[in-house]
């Protein structure tokens, strides 16, 4: 009987280590396979954060970009380098032919054409084969290129000396300094800018091309250029 007892506690007592350890080796496997499962989701997580996160930046760059070029195809940063006259508003890259420029200006005082050559003595070779036309008003100059291929005229230099003739911002020749100062604040002088001297205040919305300068002279504005520089 003892010898039954002992063998029964044995069995037992197998058992329950069975069981204890078939539950050991159940909380052991549980770990792993949670910690497994947490890891692929903080992957997941990382991985839909960093997409999202170069999407977004990507997005407003394409945005940007988006911006950027309808303002250069609209023409809207450059018609700020522009006049007004009689409800029209001439800006610097317009298209404008003879009918056009006489629609809107009138019939000029003089108009002049040269297409360029490699022996016209200008040593323009970068102009060669562009036609560039010169009309002249009182008070104000208007020059237009075309380039070859039968390209429309365009305009790349305003020059205005009449007060007629204003900036998009209303300013003109014979406006004082301090009015040309307030009405463009992002121009600067270039010079020491003395009241008594000549000086140049330029203003350059977008790009060292594309500028419009006042010519100071007594402390008043004296002419008015609009340019684009041509390549």
């Amino acid at each position: 009987m003892k010898l039954t007892k002992k063998t029964a506690g044995f069995i037992i007592l197998g058992a329950l280590l069975a069981v204890a350890l078939a539950g050991c080796q159940s909380n052991d496997a549980t770990p792993p396979a949670t910690g497994q499962n947490t890891a692929n989701e903080q992957s997941k997580g990382e991985g839909a954060t960093n997409a999202n996160a170069p999407a977004s930046e990507s997005s407003k760059e394409k945005g940007a970009e988006a911006i950027k070029e309808v303002e250069k195809e609209g023409n809207v940063v450059l018609k700020e380098l522009a006049f007004v006259y009689n409800e029209h508003t001439i800006a610097i890259s317009d298209t404008a032919n003879e009918d056009q420029m006489e629609q809107m200006l009138g019939k000029p005082d003089n108009l002049k054409s040269h297409t360029y050559s490699a022996d016209d003595g200008t040593n323009m070779d970068t102009l060669i084969g562009f036609t560039e036309k010169v009309y002249t008003y009182p008070g104000l100059e208007i020059k237009t290129i075309s380039i070859p291929e039968g390209k429309q005229d365009s305009i790349f230099h305003i020059e205005i000396t009449d007060p007629k003739y204003t900036t998009v911002r209303n300013i003109k020749a014979g406006d004082s300094l301090d009015t040309l100062k307030n009405v463009y604040p992002e121009g600067k002088l270039l010079g020491n800018g003395a009241p008594d001297e000549e000086d140049d205040f330029r203003y350059e919305p977008s790009n060292y091309v594309d500028v419009m300068s006042f010519h100071i002279k007594n402390a008043k504005v004296e002419s008015i250029q609009i340019y684009s520089l041509l390549d």
